[in-house]
């Protein structure tokens, strides 16, 4: 059960924060509007330590080439302490760990950036939530998971160019399952009869 305190939608401004994060074996102070004419994902996941979140995380930081050359950047966070993210990495993949990481992970010691994100439980511990905020700090996707099961890399990935895509391309919008390559629909109703013709 989530702790109904505000609510997030999409399109409003993305609740900033400032908070210690692990990033390269060293603690660092991380502040989200500095990432501000980047794309941001945040990744929010329950505990270091546990089973379903070492492969979400390991499985974002296998792509973050990619992921980066979308201008776009991962901040991983949890309610734990900077030592436990530091021990954490110190613990390789083959024990349950993580190893290099190649984006920050967040202390959310406090539990009110998983409060102002709306994704903390009664226990005291964060949902799955994801969210894609875009280079002006607006958060333009998000999808909330329950603790026992991961999401998708790839979805993720389609969903973050197709972003990308109808942000430079005002006029038009991306279908279901778009791709990119794929054919977009132009958004007014006589030109989008060439898109629906086509299917």
């Amino acid at each position: 059960m989530v702790l109904q305190n505000n609510c997030i939608q999409v399109g409003q401004k993305a609740p900033d924060f400032s908070a210690v994060a692990v990033y390269d074996q060293e603690f660092q102070e991380v502040k989200l509007s500095n990432y501000l004419g980047k794309y941001v994902i945040l990744l929010f996941y329950p505990l270091d330590f546990t089973f379903v979140c070492p492969t979400e995380i390991t499985a974002f930081s296998d792509i973050y080439t990619e992921i980066s050359q979308l201008n776009t950047e991962i901040l991983g966070i949890s309610v734990d302490s900077e030592y436990s993210h530091l021990a954490w990495l110190q613990t390789d993949r083959e024990s349950g760990g993580l190893g290099d990481l190649k984006y920050p992970l967040v202390s959310d010691l406090t539990k009110q950036i998983s409060r102002s994100y709306n994704v903390l439980t009664d226990s005291g511990t964060a949902l799955r939530g994801l969210f894609i905020i875009d280079k002006q700090g607006f958060i333009q996707h998000y999808l909330v998971n329950n603790l026992d099961f991961g999401r998708s890399v790839d979805e993720t990935m389609r969903v973050l160019k197709a972003i990308q895509y109808v942000q430079n391309h005002p006029d038009e919008v991306c279908p279901a399952n778009w791709q990119p390559g794929n054919p977009t629909i132009a958004s007014n109703p006589k030109q989008s009869k060439a898109y629906f013709q086509s299917i």
